[in-house]
């Protein structure tokens, strides 16, 4: 590896962090939206506040719209600027994407749900098995994207030993 690959893979793995970053908050942004218009508006499972009036349940539907898609941007931005870079690391974007999307997935299920309270996957009776496959497909979501971390991490190290070799 010549001095100048060395170099741009220095500054690539500099950009390892914001790779990650960039992918959470678009992960965050994306499953918040998918939450809000898939059941939310479409299936009307519920609402973001459903502890009071339909009028309030919307309107805090609107604001979880609205930060859901400020943090989607906010993570398209990011990548715009690595892209522009050429330091943009699919791996690492998307292992960010899968623990944001996952993590937004798992603190909704549990704190907000069972926490919180603040509303629930389904009002039926045994709403346990929609919390088990909500939560189950969170987990399987953040496992992936440290899976996906561990094999970049490791990717890097195989790279940087065979460049310090070839010096």
């Amino acid at each position: 590896m010549t001095i100048r690959h060395q170099s741009a893979f220095d500054t690539l793995s500099a950009y390892s962090k914001r790779n990650l970053w960039s992918g959470a908050l678009f992960g965050i942004g994306l499953a918040a939206f998918i939450d809000e218009a898939v059941f939310h508006q479409l299936l009307h499972w519920h609402h973001f506040y459903d502890k009071s009036t339909t009028d309030i349940g919307l309107i805090s539907d609107g604001l979880f719209h609205a930060f859901s898609w400020f943090t989607t941007i906010g993570g398209l931005f990011m990548l715009a600027d690595l892209r522009r870079r050429n330091v943009y690391w699919g791996m690492k974007w998307w292992a960010g994407k899968l623990i944001g999307g996952g993590s937004f997935q798992l603190y909704d299920g549990t704190i907000q749900h069972k926490l919180m309270r603040i509303h629930q996957i389904r009002y039926v009776d045994n709403v346990i098995v929609y919390d088990l496959i909500w939560n189950v497909i969170a987990v399987i979501m953040i496992v992936v994207g440290l899976i996906l971390v561990a094999r970049a991490r490791k990717h890097t190290y195989a790279r940087k030993a065979v460049s310090h070799d070839h010096e």
